[in-house]
Formats: structure tokens, C-alpha cells, sequence
């Protein structure tokens, strides 16, 4: 479905992967901030709440921690958006998924008919560029001789 929604959408898809390197973005940094105010706590001295620092550090730890999840709470919505509007695609992309399944099937046939993945990646592209073609609506006449007199009319007005 992710090579389907690619080309037909874009921007869907372009926004799957960046909300991906968000998150992982946030994991690393909740896993660095636990990292780190462990480490300070294993190595403080003394009684922990006089360590001023460790206060402040466990302060902003908490802050960030609190930001970070308000964002993957929205990351989470996002996401759930992306994927329902890639629900659209799911006939095509089973569709993809048939012939794939056809062609690694076909060398049953005869050792001869081998495909690699990039082939039918080339093979869903043309289709998917062929049935684009296909479904561009071919301007009206009507249409076509408005825009022609709107463009006259412009010229004369130069």
C-alpha cells in the first residue's frame, strides 16, 4: 500500500515518514533523558534532595518528558488520519499484492520466468502511471473555446 499511496499521495506518504522519524526522534530522546537521571542518581553523594542539580536536572527531565508526550499524543492522532486516508488505496494495493504473489509464482511454470522485487516495482509504476493517464479528463469543447475567447480577450486588452 506504501508504493500505491507514494504516487498517488504524495504528501501522505512524505508525512507517514516524517511523523516515523518524529517518534523515533522522541523515544531517543525519552531514552537519553531516563539514561541520564539515572546515571546522576547512581552517582550522587550524600543525601539527594540537598543535590541542587539533580533537582533541576529531574525538573527539566520531567518538563521535556511531559512535552514529548503531548506530542506523541498528537503524533498518535496524525497518524491515525494518515492512515485512514490511506484506507482509500487498500483495493489497489491487494490488487498489487495478487500479482506480486502471481509473478513469484510463475517459475513454477518454467525456471525461466524469474522476477526480482525492483521488476514489479516497474510494473505496479506503469500501471499506476497508465491508469492516471487514462482517467484525465479530456477538456469539453465548451471549455476549450472559453479559455481560447478568455485568452483573445486578454490579448486585446494588452
Amino acid at each position: 500500500m506504501t508504493l500505491v499511496v507514494g504516487r498517488e499521495r504524495p504528501d501522505l506518504a512524505k508525512k507517514k515518514i516524517d511523523l516515523i522519524n518524529e517518534q523515533n526522534e522522541f523515544k531517543i530522546k525519552l531514552k537519553a533523558l531516563e539514561s541520564d537521571l539515572l546515571f546522576k542518581l547512581a552517582n550522587a553523594k550524600g543525601d539527594i534532595l540537598d543535590d541542587i542539580d539533580l533537582i533541576i536536572n529531574l525538573e527539566n527531565s520531567k518538563k521535556i518528558s511531559n512535552e514529548v508526550a503531548i506530542k506523541m499524543e498528537i503524533a498518535k492522532k496524525t497518524e491515525k488520519n494518515i492512515n485512514e486516508s490511506s484506507e482509500f488505496y487498500r483495493p489497489a494495493a491487494q490488487r498489487g499484492a495478487l500479482f506480486y504473489f502471481l509473478l513469484t509464482d510463475i517459475c513454477r511454470v518454467h525456471s525461466f520466468y524469474k522476477y526480482s522485487l525492483e521488476s514489479y516495482i516497474v510494473v505496479i509504476n506503469r500501471a499506476i502511471d497508465n491508469i492516471t493517464e487514462e482517467k484525465k479528463p479530456e477538456p469539453k469543447k465548451d471549455e476549450v473555446e472559453e479559455e481560447e475567447n478568455k485568452q483573445e480577450g486578454e490579448e486585446e486588452n494588452k
